[in-house]
């Protein structure tokens, strides 16, 4: 097993036109559960391809372990794809499509094969299917058999591009524990690439987040959510999406649609000398904003129930914000109600570079009221 590294890694087409990945690094160590996830056109797919070989790098060096791969074969690299189309041989066996790479690219024995076959077959569960043909499984059980082909390879580093994508709902929320519980049982260093938050954050050991070939941020899930870097990624994590006020500070005090803020002097030091100016942008989760007795007024446009919880839909003056709450609370739709941010909680975006401005705030700030 090894770990994985880029080093100032670019990939370009169009004779430099076109920038799918700029000047990426980044260290993933052995063992490593590793997610990269992005919008699409974003360079994920590109970045899995470039470390199996299946494209060629413009600039920089990527390594596996202690060796420079950059111009070493697909074949002899020591990785294994999963693909999101399972690219399995519909005339062989379940059997022979996961021993057929072993027999081009390794001098193991029929028996040493076929042993390699039968252990992660019965790991993925699939013993019983392997004298059955691709076209007589369902699309579970062909991803099942393409994540034994790559088991079977026993590689340095499993490559994963969006293998889910393909099931149901409930199929792909049980082949997410699978999978966590097959690389924890192997151990082996695993980047798996999908435009689906959710199984990102619930899989990884860290997450990668891409947009527009660039490295966003990297970081455990718990931090992508809690402190992310900038707008893109609090945008992009968290379902419903974050909302955001445009906002000035003026003194401690931040002025918004219908509300102002007075923020811990700290921070509103900390705010300002990063700031490129005096208009900001406000971050507060769905979760994070509460009814009040005493708050800011807001009109409710939309209640929607979701089962644990109700989304609220309000305008904040001319401002539209979501609001999470119990499946208990269910005001009626056009009433006014009263709201607060949990001060705990708060991010403050630079208006034009975007950063988060806060970011390594400490989080132990009071919850706040209507001025």
């Amino acid at each position: 097993m090894s770990g994985v590294s880029f080093t100032n890694v670019k990939k370009t087409y169009n004779n430099g036109s076109i920038v799918a990945v700029d000047d990426f690094s980044l260290e993933i160590e052995d063992g490593e559960f590793v997610s990269i996830v992005g919008p699409s056109g974003s360079g994920k797919s590109t970045l899995l391809r470039m470390i199996a070989g299946l494209e060629d790098i413009t600039g920089g060096e990527i390594r596996i372990g202690d060796r420079v791969v950059n111009d070493v074969a697909p074949q002899k690299r020591g990785v294994a794809m999963v693909f999101q189309n399972y690219a399995l041989y519909p005339h062989m066996s379940v059997r022979k499509n996961m021993s057929y790479g072993l027999k081009l690219t390794t001098d193991l024995s029929s028996a040493e094969i076929d042993e390699r076959v039968e252990e992660a077959a019965g790991m993925m569960g699939i013993s019983d299917l392997l004298d059955k043909r691709p076209g007589n499984l369902s699309g579970g059980q062909q991803q099942r058999v393409a994540t034994g082909r790559a088991i079977v390879r026993e590689p340095e580093v499993f490559l994963m591009d969006e293998p889910l994508s393909n099931l149901d709902a409930k199929l792909r929320l049980h082949m997410r524990t699978e999978l966590q519980r097959i690389q924890e049982e192997l151990d082996t260093t695993t980047i798996y690439v999908t435009h689906d938050q959710e199984e990102a954050m619930t899989m990884s050991d860290r997450v990668v987040v891409v947009s527009e070939a660039e490295l966003q941020q990297v970081a455990t899930p718990e931090e992508i959510y809690e402190e992310p870097a900038n707008r893109f990624v609090a945008k992009f994590v968290g379902s419903p999406t974050m909302n955001f006020f445009d906002v000035r500070l003026e003194g401690s005090t931040l002025i918004g649609p219908g509300f102002e803020y007075e923020l811990p002097a700290e921070h509103a030091e900390r705010a300002r000398s990063r700031a490129t100016s005096d208009a900001m942008t406000l971050g507060v989760r769905p979760e994070n904003i509460h009814l009040a007795d005493e708050g800011w007024e807001a009109m409710v446009d939309v209640v929607e129930p979701i089962g644990s919880d109700n989304y609220l839909y309000v305008r904040l003056e001319d401002e539209e914000c979501t609001v999470r709450v119990p499946a208990d609370v269910k005001p009626t739709e056009g009433e006014p109600i009263r709201i607060t941010f949990d001060g705990s909680r708060m991010h403050l975006f630079d208006a034009t570079a975007e950063e988060n401005l806060l970011a390594d705030r400490d989080k132990r700030v009071a919850p706040q009221t209507a001025e």
